[in-house]
């Protein structure tokens, strides 16, 4: 089927909007999800996860994915794919197996997340002029953010609405919104089938998958053939580690009874802080740093970005310390921290961008580089939960042991290497700063 070339407009806020749903779906809210059914913390710290290994593993089928179809093909595929997994969560919810249940069809989703994620940056990349990625670079960012607010907090805000003032139970609530998910997810399908554009062949398409194959076997070695590659994937792998253990117990934390050591917030309030100062303070955060890293350069920034991103984890300690219960107060406290990831996190991103892609397999190579940092939080979550437990179960030695995690990144963001020109590097491949992390 050919498509109409369209104004970037019409597809591009609708693209990342669709990419950062179902990510933050995976990611922060099957861990809400779980908590409200009654799963332990130790349970939804490791199972929820192994959720990440889609991003992690999928640098050893994105390149298949250049030689079979279309990129809009594989887009659209997978949006209806993630439709009907999170309408089989939907339904898998009142059976008595639904935790095993779910995190099958969550896992689905994740590895059609994380396809979708591959071939929607290359649909962007291979249609939009050099001059109109970097003029829509902040766009994207920001669409993808919104589709984060739209499910870490407008539906999780929902659920408490729907158990607070309707009376229904966490499972009916849970039924109606990741319902409600999955009809977003099939709108952006159809959506994207009347506008999404085809993106430019790779030179990979129709050689088949001894082609493919061959042509991955190649990236792989030319990827760790760069100069002062083991290194520079350090600084990859722990520039967010303590990010990692926020990520994961962060939302538990702020939901926990004050006898467990919580914050006892509600969905609602839980909702409002992820979806609105939350993500308005990344935001910030992240324009902040593109602006920043323009000024001063990426090699005279890292540094900054890195102390920038690790000292508010702090914010976490001095909640489980000093226990407050205004909500406004802790909004603002963790609006610290995000403000911090924000701007932090835009040094991470061109770190890959500008360092560790540049050469021939410049897509299979970043894809690569946000594996590593997918491999972070993976780790960092599976161990949580065993940090959990040898803690026994208290959010001030567990936020202490964080800052301790938060030291490492520190150090390697002053010894990281800078083996390509940033500024001429971006320059040439005419990518902006990054206003988010996908």
């Amino acid at each position: 089927m050919t498509t109409p070339q369209r104004h970037l407009l019409t597809w591009v806020p609708s693209l990342y909007l669709a990419m950062g749903l179902p990510n933050v779906m995976v990611g922060v809210v099957a861990a809400i999800l779980y908590k409200n059914l009654g799963v332990s913390n130790e349970d939804i710290a490791l199972y929820t996860s192994q959720l990440y290994l889609p991003w992690v593993l999928k640098p050893l089928w994105a390149p298949l994915l250049e030689v079979y179809r279309s990129k809009r093909f594989w887009v659209i595929s997978m949006e209806f794919t993630m439709a009907a997994a999170l309408g089989l969560i939907a339904l898998v919810l009142p059976v008595a197996d639904f935790f095993k249940l779910s995190l099958a069809f969550f896992w689905i989703v994740g590895f059609a997340s994380a396809t979708q994620d591959t071939c929607a940056d290359g649909v962007f990349m291979t249609t939009a002029s050099k001059t109109d990625q970097a003029r829509y670079a902040g766009l994207q960012g920001m669409c993808w953010n919104l589709g984060a607010v739209l499910a870490s907090g407008l539906l999780v805000s929902l659920t408490g609405y729907l158990h607070n003032q309707l009376g229904l139970s966490w499972v009916q609530c849970w039924m109606v919104v990741v319902s409600l998910a999955a009809a977003l997810m099939a709108g952006f399908g159809v959506y994207h089938w009347r506008v999404l554009p085809a993106g430019a062949p790779s030179q990979l398409h129709g050689q088949g998958l001894a082609g493919g194959l061959k042509a991955t076997a190649e990236a792989w070695v030319t990827f760790f053939q760069k100069p002062q590659i083991w290194m520079m994937l350090a600084v990859i792998f722990f520039y967010r580690f303590g990010e990692g253990f926020i990520e994961k117990f962060g939302p538990l934390f702020l939901l926990d009874s004050t006898a467990a050591g919580g914050l006892a917030l509600d969905n609602e309030a839980l909702g409002h802080i992820n979806g609105t100062v939350g993500t308005l303070a990344f935001i910030a955060g992240a324009f902040l740093g593109g602006f920043f890293v323009a000024r001063k350069t990426l090699p005279r920034s890292f540094f900054t970005l890195a102390l920038v991103l690790n000292i508010p984890h702090v914010t976490y300690f001095y909640l489980a310390q000093t226990m407050p219960t205004d909500t406004v107060t802790i909004a603002a406290i963790v609006a610290i921290e995000k403000f911090g990831f924000g701007m932090g996190s835009v040094g991470h991103m061109l770190y890959m961008m500008q360092q560790i892609a540049p050469g021939p397999f410049r897509m299979a190579h970043y894809a690569m580089a946000t594996g590593v940092m997918a491999l972070t939080k993976w780790g960092t979550g599976s161990v949580s939960g065993l940090l959990w437990n040898y803690v026994g179960h208290n959010y001030l030695s567990f936020f202490g042991w964080v800052l301790v995690f938060s030291i490492p990144p520190v150090i390697l963001a002053w010894l990281a290497p800078f083996p390509h020109d940033g500024e001429a590097t971006a320059a040439a491949d005419g990518h902006a700063a990054p206003a988010g992390a996908h």
